[in-house]
């Protein structure tokens, strides 16, 4: 929230009544939004944990959906609360961005086409700077900040990586996700930051979360070790065919368009 003000990007926070007049503090309570609890209640978690348990974000997830439909907005961005900054990608350089001309960015580039279902920034640790990449990456998974398309017919599920079983739904629906490596965000790595999910979810451990996709997805899903803990290991090989589809009557200016974007010395 905190880089989204530095930023001059609006947002609202969704927050669980509990926890309303802490959030209400230090955050304008007109930017607040309580969480219905009957998505709490109604919440797929496909699997037979105690209902005790934390849900995990999917409840509040699919309650911004649905509130973005209720606004009658078309897509939606959706957002980790610890992200720590965002980054333009260009020429082996990441450089920290001043404003949110970068969201603009990538909703154009998505609303050129008529299949996309879903985009969002890369992380920024998985973007090495001597590692050349290609602006984007289609028919991957897309976590953490989330741009989504509001009229399709799915929602979140699973109290685990539920980014990655959303992905690979619509993927397997024949839609495309665009991963945009000119674009990332500076987002910890699991169970590097205390609280929420980590302490509810994460404190056994990980290998829960990749069962739960592989149960899911075992015709493309596998559990591995790799980053000192188990892990998913998704193959995405096969979604290469879906391609995207222009929209008709759709004109891209030649040349590169910055968007008003310039280096500025820090």
């Amino acid at each position: 929230m905190r880089y989204l003000d530095r930023l001059r990007v609006p947002y609202r926070v969704v927050v669980e009544e509990q926890e309303y007049r802490a959030y209400a503090q230090v955050i304008h309570p007109g930017q607040l939004l309580v969480l219905d609890k009957a998505y709490q209640r109604d919440y797929q978690t496909c699997d037979d944990w105690d209902a005790s348990r934390s849900k995990g974000s999917g409840p509040a997830r699919n309650f911004i959906w649905d509130h973005a439909v209720s606004e009658g907005a078309a897509w939606h961005w959706i957002m980790d609360d610890n992200i720590a900054g965002f980054y333009r990608s260009n020429r082996n350089t990441k450089i920290q961005v001043a404003d949110g001309t970068i969201f603009k960015v990538m909703e154009d580039f998505c609303l050129r086409y008529e299949n996309v279902a879903m985009g969002g920034p890369n992380y920024e640790n998985f973007v090495l700077r001597r590692a050349p990449r290609p602006p984007i990456t289609l028919n991957t998974r897309v976590f953490s900040c989330n741009l989504i398309r509001n009229d399709l017919p799915f929602r979140w599920r699973a109290r685990f990586n539920e980014d990655a079983d959303l992905s690979l739904r619509m993927l397997k629906a024949g839609l495309c996700t665009v991963l945009f490596n000119a674009f990332l965000v500076n987002k910890p790595r699991t169970q590097r930051i205390r609280g929420g999910n980590t302490d509810e979810l994460y404190a056994r451990g990980t290998l829960a979360k990749s069962l739960m996709l592989t149960a899911l997805h075992p015709d493309v899903c596998r559990v591995t070790w790799k980053y000192g803990r188990h892990h998913h290991q998704v193959d995405y090989s096969k979604f290469k065919c879906n391609r995207l589809i222009r929209k008709p009557g759709l004109e891209i200016a030649p040349g590169d368009d910055e968007y008003g974007m310039r280096l500025v010395a820090a």
